[in-house]
């Protein structure tokens, strides 16, 4: 085997094919791995344009066994190992080539096409420079050919969407310089290995080396072995007496976490994780041959070690201020906030900063992460905000000062800190209940709550408390009747519904959703009343709950926030002054799968506004990718749907059918292809993960109450046959050996669940979700895909095939990543096909986890 470092350019110039052999699986990258590769191309672009020379970036190998030689000359290679990279890189590649024509740009589009994409004079397969698996090829050969269908389901599809919205992005907030620096950095600065193999060798013996060795050095373990080595005489002393009690304090993930917050507190603010090794080492480079100093800076680690774990665990720090407003961070998840907060450690430790100063200056970060959230500025970017922060902080400043001043600087993106105006706009307007994570959410209105200063304070350990909505998400007709007296010209009761039921004035924590339900505010106001927390007595003590009562509310939930996270200095004015609706309008309309449409009023929900705007800005904006597939409310083209100045591009429902969606007789687009706002949220990468998956494991008399409550919901829902259907059906299911998990929110949904193993631990799956008030019964793709064997998308394929085979079920194959539904009649009517359905998923669910106790264990019988 030989091995060299090249570049994707290289690897890729001259006609040449890389084909990836049928035993490798599909390609699996998500919008984790995505975001990872694209967040390191930005750092190395930012370097660009800021005249800095770039440091190549390693991005991992590339395994090749040359194949056979075609009549023409072509080089045909099989890849072994990497595959997952290299289609990466053509699907950015190709997502690029497709920003350049939108722009105009059609020579540079074209010189992508050519000399990256295709073998411009090779027909059929051979056309394609990569070749991917059966069953990702149609996907990818979407893309390349700029098909109607490119950019549909799957991850091939979804890493060629996110690549679209990034580069835009991009190109938005820094102009098309930045997107010309991009194809640089994709071309030239990603380091790759390629290995080739000789002729002869054993390939898919290589493949099985590749993937099944051991676990490899961590970058924390490559420094401790570069500076014991460096240590001859001290090192045994110094191991015991330091190294050795931080690494048993820390465990292998947070050690690593430590030596890089240690570069970034140093004043390294690209440090990057994947290269923690390489940058100490040349940090400490100078010191090898002085064990005195090397002691020295181990001896430092150690004390940030004991800094970090108060970052990690708060009730280690001994300031009750300090203490309380790095659990609230802690809490917020995340490691945004880390560099700040350690650097901030170290100043109290070495008598720089008191805690006070130093608790002030971690609440403003606080306030900046909190804000944002309400008014759906993007999280991308705001890691390096926090790592730059340190380095611009005199030692003698106030830092609490210091920190207000930073993030109040006018920026565009990431530093933007929305001032007390857009926050109050935000919390009136945006569907709060869609922002962020859940745990994030949640964390909002416990301080809300706790800023009434109860005299009982509630103990969140214990409440078992989750979000609430008081005006219901599936209402019943009385409370539509009731909305309907407040709606405007033109508007339905439903539609005031979408508006109004996310936002922050309608939400509340309780530990009675599944009593509260979708019942009339009068019963909702006995089961509040008797709370202990102040926020729902509140609400109990309002004559009704409607649009008035909800924006009422909201004004003064807005005041409460202002006051508890406080806003950038006064007087400052962000540059980035376009609306963030719009930028996540945008965002929205380029990660639609192809074959998809929404409407007007699905989009306006999402982003906090009404279908009219929506309407009137997608009418102004010339050139809006994707803009023709949203549709009116009862999926027909909107009469005022104009294409841009210049541009004909044809019928819009001629589009639409191309790339997959189907109309009836009336010219209404088939439902089964509407994307909700609650598919659009997902797509963007939203987490409302808390009402939407199962509770963690219950006790048999929580599990029997549970059971009781959907039951219940059911049969007050449902008619009495389907209500004898379902519960045939899942009593089936059970005798089957399967298991019955229930949902957390008011409405009690039932998961069919496959269970490994009877500890705590162990995993489950489920391939739906029945919700007994709603009545319907959704495809769980969307968590599916991230899980084991099911991230394995022909396996998703085949689930949505089976259940298509009943009559009544309409799965749209673009809808493959997300949630898609069908009538709880239709389970109950076809309740032996179902049952087939789920004794399939759970056979494939036992084979796949006989074959990884297989791998894990070799001498298993």
């Amino acid at each position: 085997m030989h091995a060299q470092e090249t570049t994707f350019n290289e690897l890729v110039q001259g006609e040449k094919q890389y084909q990836v052999p049928l035993y490798q699986r599909t390609y699996s990258w998500q919008r984790d791995e995505l975001r990872q590769l694209w967040d390191d191309v930005q750092e190395l672009v930012e370097e660009q344009l800021e005249g800095r020379p770039p440091a190549a970036h390693f991005l991992g190998s590339v395994v090749l066994a040359p194949g056979r030689i075609t009549a023409g000359g072509m080089q045909r290679w099989l890849v072994v190992d990497g595959q997952q990279r290299l289609t990466t890189l053509m699907l950015a590649f190709t997502a690029l080539r497709d920003r350049h024509r939108e722009r105009g740009a059609e020579q540079k589009a074209e010189r992508i096409h050519d000399l990256v994409l295709v073998n411009k004079y090779r027909s059929g397969d051979d056309h394609y420079r990569l070749l991917p698996t059966q069953a990702d090829r149609d996907a990818f050969t979407a893309c390349v050919e700029s098909s109607p269908r490119a950019g549909g389901p799957g991850n091939v599809g979804a890493a060629y969407r996110f690549f679209l919205g990034a580069l835009a992005e991009g190109e938005e907030n820094a102009g098309e310089m930045w997107t010309d620096a991009v194809e640089t950095v994709l071309s030239g600065l990603l380091s790759i290995v390629e290995i080739t193999a000789s002729e002869g060798d054993n390939v898919y013996r290589i493949f099985e080396s590749i993937n099944n060795t051991g676990v490899g050095l961590s970058q924390s373990d490559l420094l401790r072995n570069y500076l014991f080595m460096c240590l001859p005489t001290r090192g045994e002393s110094v191991y015991q007496s330091l190294w050795l009690p931080m690494q048993e304090r820390l465990g292998p993930a947070n050690l690593e976490l430590l030596v890089w917050l240690d570069l970034v507190v140093a004043g390294n603010s690209r440090a990057k994780q994947s290269e923690i090794y390489r940058d100490q080492k040349k940090r400490l480079e100078p010191l090898s041959s002085d064990e005195a100093a090397l002691e020295a800076e181990i001896a430092s680690l150690a004390r940030r070690a004991e800094r970090l774990m108060r970052i990690l665990e708060p009730e280690r720090e001994a300031d009750p201020e300090l203490r309380e407003v790095l659990e609230r961070l802690s809490r917020w998840g995340g490691q945004t906030h880390y560099p700040l907060a350690l650097h901030l450690l170290d100043r109290v430790d070495d008598g720089q900063a008191t805690p006070h100063r130093a608790a002030r200056a971690l609440a403003y970060a606080e306030s900046y992460m909190v804000r944002r959230l309400f008014t759906g500025h993007s999280t991308t970017g705001s890691n390096r905000v926090f790592m730059e922060m340190a380095k611009e902080m005199e030692k003698d400043d106030d830092p609490a000062e210091a920190v207000s001043r930073f993030l109040s600087k006018s920026k565009t993106g990431a530093r933007v800190w929305p001032d007390d105006d857009a926050v109050r706009e935000a919390i009136r307007t945006r569907p709060f209940y869609k922002a962020g994570r859940s745990n994030q959410r949640f964390q909002v209105l416990r301080r809300l709550e706790e800023s009434y200063g109860a005299s009982e304070p509630v103990d969140y350990a214990k409440a078992r408390l989750t979000v609430e909505h008081v005006l219901p998400q599936s209402p019943a007709h009385q409370w539509l009747d009731l909305l309907a007296e407040e709606t405007e010209d033109g508007q339905g009761a439903e539609e005031l519904h979408t508006l109004l039921v996310h936002t922050l004035g309608n939400l509340t924590l309780s530990a009675d959703n599944a009593k509260l339900s979708n019942h009339p505010f009068r019963r909702k106001q006995e089961i509040l009343d008797f709370s202990s927390l102040r926020m729902n007595q509140e609400i109990a003590g309002r004559e009704r709950w409607g649009k008035a009562e909800i924006l009422d509310r909201g004004a003064a939930l807005a005041d409460r926030v202002v006051r508890l996270w406080p806003g950038p200095v006064a007087g400052t004015v962000p540059v980035d002054d376009e609306w963030s609706g719009w930028k996540e309008l945008r965002a929205a309309l380029l990660a639609m799968p192809a074959g998809t449409w929404t409407t007007y009023g699905d989009v306006a929900a999402l982003i906090g506004t009404h279908a009219v705007p929506v309407g009137q800005h997608l009418a102004s904006k010339v050139g809006l990718h994707g803009a023709y597939r949203v549709l009116t409310a009862d999926g027909r083209v909107s009469a005022g749907f104009r294409w841009p100045d210049g541009q004909d591009l044809g019928d819009v429902r001629t589009r639409l059918e191309a790339e997959g969606v189907s109309f009836d007789d009336a010219g209404r687009a088939r439902r089964s292809h509407r994307l909700t706002t609650s598919d659009l949220a997902a797509l963007l990468g939203k987490d409302v993960a808390d009402e939407t998956e199962p509770s963690p494991r219950a006790d048999g008399d929580e599990q029997q109450s549970a059971a009781s409550r959907f039951e219940t919901q059911l049969r007050d829902n449902q008619t009495e046959e389907t209500v004898d259907g379902v519960l045939d059906a899942l009593r089936f299911w059970e005798q089957q050996g399967g298991h019955l998990a229930y949902g957390r929110a008011s409405e009690t949904s039932c998961f069919p669940t496959v269970r490994f193993g009877n500890a705590p631990a162990s995993r489950e799956l489920w391939p739906l979700a029945l919700y007994p008030v709603s009545g319907t019964v959704e495809v769980v793709f969307q968590y599916l895909k991230r899980r084991p064997p099911f991230d394995d998308e022909p396996l998703r394929r085949e689930l949505m095939n089976r259940l298509n085979k009943i009559e009544g079920i309409d799965l749209a194959e673009a809808k493959l990543d997300l949630r898609p539904s069908f009538a709880v009649e239709v389970f109950a009517a076809h309740s032996e096909e179902i049952c087939a359905v789920l004794e399939w998923f759970a056979h494939t669910v036992a084979l796949a986890e006989a074959r990884r106790m297989v791998d894990k264990d070799p001498g298993t019988p």
